[in-house]
């Protein structure tokens, strides 16, 4: 049984109240009907009376079978739920009692709720019973809760009108009402927010009246759950009622949270009012009440239904800009005006994308990118080549952030431009968009400026097709300066791990290698680029690379075929390890590596092992493949292991891994 010290402790408080929180919804359980549908009197059956007798004959029995349903006993409660309740009832520690609390919110019925009531007053069980008791379906539940409340104090009667209100019981409002205008301020307040939660005409009517109370705590928890209750009557369609109740509390002497607050739903719930009270918001001077607008305005519809807001919007960035407020929120609203999708903003998002501070040219520019069609493709083309590099830079992620074949087909279209700095952002935003305009881009490889060739060899390695790889190829070979060396490199790997054909495009990287007269930093990059790619015809060029008589390539093949991500570079390496190759050594411990780490049959691996020790040519690497044998233990590893004791300068190391890998296996089969 748990100790006393370990019983989890669930501290009772107001419960917090949310704007965004839904009321439980209540549980529909079926009624069986005691008739059949063939037993009820028919209508235009002949051999019943007429139309109006069966329509009153059907009435009455509805209403006999309710006045049954009425005084049916309850459903016998489950053997589960009559354990339960009989632990409850027992001698057992309150640990166990408080787990069983819990699995009544599960089992219970109204058959626990006496047992669970008698736990209420109890400190330490208090708010395990009213796990159960708040989601026990049916007003047994809720007597027990109301009745309570006449007898507990302090954080035990805060708990169980929480749960009243997480119950929305409505019953519970005249006994609330009452507590809420008693002396203790934090049941009060608990009251409050249960009343928000329940809702309806007396408890908002009760609310409202302690909206001028002397206490100021009370006001504002007071106000807080009249929020409550109008962003319920808001979901529920009584814009109007919502309004008033926003009205009522923004009147009162309240805390700025709670203004900010009573703002939101006095927005949501005004209609016209409401936007004209959001404009002037966002020209508040609390930065409170202008966030809390802000907010709002992100969260309300957009589209069609959201044109007001989109209109208050516009005019607040427009009434920010001539002075009404701090021109640094204008940023913020162009923002919101972005992420909403605002399109009748947009003339005024261009305007100021043009000239305006640079804060809000900025964020404008941002904007019109998330905004617009083909149509502000050119203005953010010109911002492009502002002097400013922050706007340059902003445009030019603005160009690649629009969207829809319209501006794919006008982008390719600007490769014409004269202008560097705009070309190199039509450029970048083809790339970035995986264009299919690698024809497009291959002549400009030759522009007369580099910062030019760098960008378009960038977004070749994007866009490029097989053929069009080959200027790329080309550049890694002969290119013009360092940085477009780089932009090559990077581009044909980018490119070539892309291609769906990898023989085909080894082929055409093979073909280049094969065209090099001696070995260069260039071939290297075509060996790497390979190995990236994969496949039997690029893991041939690089053996053969790695046979070539030239030290550089054969010291590139053989690291690269060191970390060959397929088996099948094993026959490679044992080939390399078995010759003289000056890196005979390295290709043997490539072998070595896939024999420990790929999966493979059990004998297989044995006969790498084996082989690799036939290919050694000291103590030292034969030693190196014993290390092996134990990391994967078989009885094809084991027999491994006991011929190569036999082996000159073995017989200590391979008789240790023959006896751990029998360890090993003795292990597994027990």
């Amino acid at each position: 049984m748990m100790p006393m010290h370990q019983l989890p402790q669930q501290p009772d408080r107001p419960m917090p109240t949310n704007t965004q929180l839904d009321p439980p919804k209540a549980i529909a359980v079926p009624i069986p009907m005691p008739f059949s549908r063939a037993e009820l009197p028919q209508p235009g059956d002949s051999t019943q009376p007429g139309l109006a007798r069966s329509f009153a004959w059907a009435v009455l029995l509805a209403i006999a079978w309710l006045g049954l349903v009425s005084v049916l006993p309850a459903a016998e409660p489950s053997a589960k739920e009559r354990d339960l309740v009989a632990v409850l009832t027992s001698d057992a520690g309150e640990a166990e009692k408080a787990i069983t609390c819990k699995q009544l919110a599960i089992y219970g019925s109204a058959h626990s709720v006496e047992a669970l009531e008698r736990l209420l007053p109890n400190e330490r069980l208090a708010s395990w019973a009213r796990i159960a008791l708040e989601a026990i379906p049916g007003p047994e539940a809720s007597a027990a809760l109301r009745r309570s409340t006449a007898v507990l104090r302090g954080r035990e009667l805060i708990g169980v009108i929480n749960t009243l209100g997480v119950r929305a019981d409505a019953d519970a409002v005249p006994l609330l009402l009452t507590r809420l205008s008693g002396s203790d301020d934090d049941v009060a307040e608990a009251a409050a927010a249960a009343l928000g939660r329940i809702g309806g005409a007396a408890a908002v009517a009760g609310l409202e009246s302690h909206l001028i109370s002397d206490n100021e705590n009370r006001r504002n928890a007071v106000a807080e759950a009249c929020v409550v209750a109008g962003e319920a009557l808001l979901d529920a369609g009584n814009a109007s009622e919502a309004a008033a109740l926003a009205a009522a509390v923004r009147k009162a002497e309240i805390s700025e949270q709670r203004e900010a607050e009573a703002l939101r739903l006095a927005i949501r719930a005004g209609g016209s009012e409401g936007m004209a009270l959001l404009t002037g918001s966002f020209w508040e001077p609390s930065q409170r009440l202008f966030a809390m607008a802000v907010i709002t305005a992100r969260s309300m519809p957009t589209g069609d239904d959201g044109s007001s807001v989109d209109a208050a919007l516009t005019a607040g960035i427009e009434g920010l800009l001539a002075g009404k407020g701090p021109d640094n929120r204008a940023a913020i609203l162009l923002d919101v005006v972005g992420q909403r999708g605002s399109s009748s903003a947009l003339p005024l998002v261009l305007r100021l994308a043009a000239d305006s501070p640079q804060s809000v040219r900025l964020a404008a520019i941002d904007a019109a990118g998330r905004l617009g069609d083909a149509s502000v493709l050119e203005p953010l083309l010109v911002a492009v080549g502002d002097d400013d590099a922050e706007i340059s830079a902003a445009a030019r992620a603005a160009v690649t952030g629009l969207s829809g074949d319209a501006i794919d087909a006008a982008l390719i279209e600007k490769l014409n431009s004269d202008n560097q700095a705009e070309l190199i952002a039509v450029v970048e935003a083809i790339g970035t968009r995986r264009l299919n305009a690698g024809n497009q881009l291959v002549p400009l490889v030759a522009h007369a400026d580099e910062s030019v060739r760098v960008a378009v060899l960038r977004s070749l390695g994007s866009v490029a097709d097989l053929d069009s790889m080959e200027v790329i190829i080309t550049r890694v070979r002969e290119p013009s300066s360092e940085a477009e060396g780089e932009a090559a490199k990077l581009a044909l790997l980018e490119a070539a791990v892309r291609m769906p054909d990898r023989d085909r495009c080894a082929e055409r990287i093979a073909a280049a290698l094969a065209d090099a007269k001696e070995a260069a930093a260039a071939d290297i990059v075509l060996l790497e680029t390979l190995a990236a790619v994969g496949g039997s015809k690029a893991l041939a060029t690089v053996q053969t690379a790695a046979s070539s008589g030239a030290s550089e390539l054969e010291d590139a093949s053989t690291r690269l075929l060191g970390t060959w991500m397929t088996a099948d570079a094993a026959p490679v390496l044992l080939e390399l390890a078995s010759s003289d190759n000056a890196f005979r050594g390295r290709a043997l411990r490539g072998y070595l590596r896939i024999a420990r780490q790929f999966t493979m049959p059990d004998d297989q691996r044995a006969d790498m092992c084996r082989a690799a020790l036939k290919a050694a040519a000291n103590d030292d690497e034969r030693k190196l493949v014993v290390e092996i044998l134990p990391r994967n233990p078989s009885q094809a590893m084991l027999t491994v292991a006991r011929e190569a004791a036999a082996m000159p300068g073995l017989a200590e190391s391979a008789k240790a891994a023959a006896a751990a890998i029998e360890e090993k296996l003795a292990a597994k089969a027990g």
